[in-house]
């Protein structure tokens, strides 16, 4: 009788432990069919289906909690990004290229191990109403729908609305798939040369119920070898942005603008990016949202002007469909592309582009 009651007593404990821990697999599925004009210098049109993004980049993740007690909770989160076009994985092939991280957390915040966002995405996040499209900021900043560092501490905490937050990485980019954001050969963590391939990063931001600001500053270092023009590492490559946005019933309008000083560009260094968009609910299942940004570089005549437009419907909670438009138009030696949703596929110098796109999202 007594070993049926400690095997009984057994049982409830590691049913109690296994309650305490929680592991939720998710995951999303986005995929558009793209058509663009004025592609090269034959000005000839390509149609595509892009394997970086659509309406959002697809993704597969793994995330989990294990409740230590007092407040104090394990957190651990692995999550992959896939080019659905082909199967692949993204972020330079990478097996968990968008996050995979360790730490605690509780009412104080959390503390993180890992490959990680940097504090400029998060700052981003509620204000750039396209975030990571094919037609939006990514087009005119790579690194921005790609702001994440190996290596990386990162501290992240929310109180009574604000939410501030830091990181510090040791090497923050281990991939040579470059030059691209998918990896800038920096791996950093060098004994000969302490500086090399570090980055850091600091936020601010306050939310209310109907607005929200915030200001942050993300800066990386170079070092031998690095691409994009930093291949030392007393060059750096900073950006510092305020970005807010207000909700008015149905109508969400936000606004940013991102100063960068870019060390490792001997011509244009200095340059600014501005963005306002809107996104309106026509009704629960249909929402219409657009934006324009404008990129202008310093004592030169480079720059362009891009503009979107989307229109998704929700089917179902998870599954939706959406139709996008963007326009690009380049003012000096510039030769950016609409879309940002593969590689490629660029305008002359100076010339402008457009994108059109149809696609499906699902969500699980």
């Amino acid at each position: 009788m007594m070993k049926k009651k400690l095997f009984t007593l057994g049982l409830l404990a590691a049913a109690a432990g296994a309650q305490a821990q929680t592991v939720t697999i998710y995951g999303l599925i986005d995929v558009a069919v793209e058509h663009l004009t004025h592609v090269g210098a034959a000005g000839s049109s390509v149609t595509r289906m892009p394997g970086l993004t659509g309406s959002l980049p697809s993704r597969l993740g793994l995330r989990g909690s294990e409740d230590l007690g007092g407040g104090l909770k394990a957190i651990f989160t692995l999550e992959q990004g896939i080019g659905v076009d082909s199967g692949t994985l993204n972020q330079g092939g990478r097996s968990w290229g968008r996050q995979v991280f360790v730490g605690l957390s509780g009412d104080w915040g959390s503390l993180t191990l890992g490959r990680q966002y940097s504090m400029l995405f998060w700052s981003q996040l509620d204000a750039d109403i396209l975030g990571p499209a094919a037609y939006g900021s990514g087009s005119l900043d790579s690194y921005l729908p790609n702001a994440r560092v190996d290596n990386a501490i990162a501290y992240r905490g929310s109180f009574s609305g604000l939410t501030v937050g830091a990181t510090y990485s040791f090497g923050r980019d281990a991939v040579n798939a470059g030059p691209s954001p998918s990896g800038t050969n920096c791996a950093g963590e060098n004994a000969d040369d302490s500086q090399a391939c570090r980055q850091w990063s600091a936020m601010a931001k306050y939310d209310a119920a109907t607005w929200g600001l915030a200001l942050a500053v993300d800066e990386i270092r170079g070092g031998t070898g690095a691409f994009a023009g930093l291949t030392s590492s007393r060059l750096k490559d900073r950006r510092a942005t305020v970005a807010g946005w207000v909700k008015f019933d149905a109508l969400k309008v936000g606004a940013g603008m991102i100063d960068r000083h870019n060390e490792g560009s001997a011509s244009t260094p200095r340059s600014r990016l501005g963005y306002l968009g809107a996104a309106y609910a026509v009704t629960p299942a249909f929402t219409v949202d657009g934006e324009l940004f404008k990129l202008d570089y310093r004592d030169s005549a480079n720059g362009a002007v891009l503009y979107a437009l989307r229109g998704t419907y929700s089917l179902s909670k998870r599954t939706a469909v959406y139709a996008t438009a963007g326009h690009i138009d380049n003012d000096g030696t510039l030769a950016l592309g609409v879309s940002n949703a593969a590689a490629g596929n660029a305008p002359a110098a100076g010339g402008s582009q457009t994108g059109f796109a149809v696609g499906v999202r699902h969500s699980f």
